[in-house]
């Protein structure tokens, strides 16, 4: 029997430094609200998606930073969003920046059509550096401003399928989709705040776009699943950011995407069933793995020496 589902990405465009978290909800709910229209039972908004993306500016205020993040989720501020979707019927996905104690993470949640926690996920791969670097057009400080995600990437039964989550940097790695392959993740969903300039090398600035949604339909398609990707895009405190939100077939063929850097909706049919396709064949996992010859990976082998000037000049791309 065939497991259908309507599914949409909520890009958004820019949001302010001083907008209220309330106006973001409100242009999430309208989101929403368009995407349900068009049949979405599930909806996936960008990362850090309620305030303009902090790490791109330096912050020496404890509690200026402290502004930017969740202490409960869902919050008077976010609790509008919660409520509409139980009205409407419609799960969604919403990146923020969350404290839990002495702890500052990078986090994205999944939420059922009923309003409940389905799944959390805490970013792992941080880009970007620890200390101010004024020459600059704008920071990158994930590494200054969170830790390292502690919650694995874990895989849920929900909406008729196995749903995983990641974020941003994430995406490019392609040790976090492997993992969540060899969980039967059917989709996986992320947001992502990427910028168009990478300081560090410009020369691969026009490549953004597509290095976005290689990584996407790779994903994709050496693991069988379904990805939803949507973008905080457009020009956001002096930062220009991509948008190509999207949804990726098991095959790796994008099924749709975005054609503005605002707020717009990006929405496909799916039908988990269409994972086995790929699954029973070419990516056979227990037909044509080979584990025991990959313990390098697992054991973590040494990084290529570099010397002191490909060291300066080789720092990763922006989330």
């Amino acid at each position: 029997m065939p497991r259908p589902l309507t599914v949409a990405a909520a890009q958004l465009g820019p949001i302010a430094r001083d907008e209220p978290r309330a106006s973001a909800v409100a242009r999430m709910v309208a989101l929403m609200e368009k995407a349900h229209a068009r049949g979405a039972g599930l909806v996936v908004f960008p990362e850090a998606a309620l305030t303009a993306f902090f790490p791109h500016w330096w912050i020496d205020d404890p509690a200026e930073l402290e502004s930017h993040f969740e202490r409960a989720m869902p919050s008077k501020d976010t609790a509008p969003l919660f409520t509409r979707a139980r009205e409407l019927g419609v799960a969604f996905h919403l990146g923020y920046s969350e404290i839990d104690g002495d702890k500052r993470f990078n986090t994205a949640i999944l939420v059922g059509a009923d309003g409940m926690l389905l799944s959390k996920y805490r970013k792992v791969h941080l880009p970007g550096h620890r200390e101010h670097e004024p020459w600059r057009p704008f920071q990158n400080l994930e590494k200054r401003y969170f830790d390292r995600g502690d919650l694995g990437w874990p895989v849920v039964g929900a909406l008729a399928g196995r749903v995983g989550m990641c974020i941003c940097n994430d995406r490019r790695w392609p040790e976090v989709w492997r993992i969540l392959g060899l969980q039967n993740a059917e989709l996986v969903v992320l947001g992502y705040n990427t910028p168009q300039n990478d300081p560090r090398a410009p020369e691969l600035d026009h490549l953004q776009d597509f290095h976005n949604h290689l990584s996407l339909q790779a994903g994709a398609y050496q693991n069988g699943t379904y990805v939803v990707a949507a973008a905080k895009a457009g020009l956001e405190e002096g930062c220009e950011m991509i948008g190509g939100s999207c949804v990726v077939a098991p095959t790796g063929e994008i099924l749709a995407v975005s054609a503005t850097r605002g707020d717009e909706v990006v929405a496909a049919d799916i039908d988990f069933d269409r994972c086995a396709e790929i699954r029973r064949n070419i990516f056979n996992f227990a037909e044509h793995r080979q584990p025991d010859l990959y313990g390098p990976i697992a054991a973590g082998a040494p990084a290529p020496r570099l010397s002191a000037i490909e060291m300066t000049e080789s720092e990763p791309a922006g989330g």
